[in-house]
């Protein structure tokens, strides 16, 4: 079947099961997110066994470490994704909720009131997880999702969907209500952010040349997640053992996500006495270090090797580029800049980053409300590590991307930023003079 005509199909299907959905209340779409749950569970070995697969060829083509992290399942975290069903069915049901209401002089009550999206379009790259994330989010505010990831997952992904739809089927809802788009070709994406009618709402979600091709190409409205480019700015106020802390949990705790930190910047008035601890504890941990020419002068008095010019490698220190501030490594890569000012680190956060997660460590409460004040990021943090960026975390349950723009949903979006509203207008034989 021509790709075009199979993925449109596909859509139609969907909107068919979004319109039932609609009408579903509150118990029968947890039920279904519990059932599912259970079967993720009890459905274990399956998973991991089609997730095998993927990482397998993955290693054979070559895949770097970070990426493979992002590939990876295991049962700890089939169990997080199960979890994370639960407490998506824990949650109040946005469907129905009444934003708002008034009534007119005349007696003519409008009320606002929340309603499902529709049909969206889920496209993503190599984390099978945003598959169940996705799917319960999806469920729970009754739209349709059709799921497109990338090939270096398809078996996870197809493993992941059939035991959705499995735990559909068995709640007595429409299994098509969640699909996973099987043709991996560049063109698939095309035809799905171009359905109009058809589709609701397109969420790209991955590196930046997937986004970059959704939204420059698409003639549905779409939900822009971003790249993560994020920074801790060290103060000259700032707790060191905080500053050491934050930094190696924002960095290594999993540096293949987009909340995970990329550059380290630390004020020239505390850099000789924080930037060598944080430094060696980084380079245990194997990572490496592309420090400018302040850092090595710094970490050279205190016996820390710099590596040759233009060397790379885990575990070392570097001489850092240009283009290092302004790059999402994903990996055990972290820039590290020593900056003059408060103002100076966040000018630079704001030519380099990319409005995700920026944090601060300072104890001074005044110069962290102007960092928290001036930094425009979907979340900024005092004292606490960009890895909290995470709908999980935030108390939704999971999350179906980080949106970095600033129409309609920023940052983790959770069940209300995939719905929208209608007005609903009671009268009594009203008519307009």
């Amino acid at each position: 079947m021509e790709l075009k005509q199979e993925i449109e199909g596909m859509a139609e299907l969907a909107r068919s099961e979004a319109d039932r959905l609609a009408q579903l209340g509150r118990a029968e779409k947890d039920a279904a997110l519990l059932a599912i749950a259970d079967l993720l569970e009890r459905e274990q070995d399956f998973i991991l066994a089609a997730n095998a697969k993927d990482v397998q060829e993955a290693r054979i083509n070559g895949m770097p470490n970070g990426k493979i992290d992002r590939l990876q399942l295991s049962e700890e975290r089939i169990l997080q994704m199960a979890q994370g069903m639960r407490e998506v069915a824990q949650l109040p049901d946005p469907i129905g909720e009444s934003m708002e209401s008034f009534t007119r002089e005349d007696g003519l009550r409008i009320e606002k009131v929340r309603v499902p999206m529709g049909v969206i379009a889920m496209i993503y790259e190599s984390r099978p997880n945003v598959t169940i994330d996705a799917a319960a989010l999806a469920i729970k505010t009754g739209n349709a999702v059709l799921l497109r990831g990338g090939k270096e997952a398809i078996h996870s992904n197809q493993a992941l969907v059939e035991v959705t739809q499995r735990g559909l089927r068995e709640s007595g809802l429409p299994a098509a209500a969640v699909q996973l788009v099987q043709r991996t070709e560049r063109e698939s994406v095309d035809v799905l952010i171009k359905a109009r009618g058809l589709v609701d709402l397109a969420i790209p979600r991955g590196g930046a040349g997937l986004i970059n091709r959704v939204t420059q190409n698409a003639q549905v409205p779409v939900i822009e997640t971003g790249v993560g480019n994020c920074h801790v700015f060290v103060d000259k106020f700032a707790d060191s053992q905080k500053a050491l802390n934050i930094t190696i949990n924002a960095k290594v705790q999993r540096p293949s996500v987009c909340n995970a930190a990329e550059t380290l910047l630390v004020h020239e008035a505390v850099a000789n006495e924080v930037l060598p601890s944080i430094v060696e504890a980084l380079l245990a941990q194997r990572v490496e270090v592309r420090a400018c020419d302040k850092s090595q002068d710094i970490l050279k008095r205190h016996g820390v090797a710099i590596a040759p010019l233009d060397a790379t490698g885990y575990g070392q220190v570097t001489a850092a580029k240009e283009s290092d501030y302004a790059t999402e490594f994903l990996d055990y890569i972290i820039a590290v800049k020593v900056v003059a000012s408060l103002d100076e680190g966040i000018r630079h956060i704001q030519r380099y980053g990319t409005r995700h997660s920026e944090a601060i460590v300072t104890e001074d409460a005044d110069r962290a409300n102007e960092f928290l004040r001036r930094v425009d990021a979907a979340a900024v943090y005092h004292n606490a590590s960009t890895r909290f960026t995470d709908g999980f975390e935030f108390g939704f349950g999971a999350e179906i991307g980080i949106s970095t723009q600033k129409l309609h949903a920023r940052g983790p979006m959770g069940l209300r930023e995939i719905t929208s509203y209608k007005y609903v207008v009671r009268g009594d034989g009203h008519v307009r003079a």
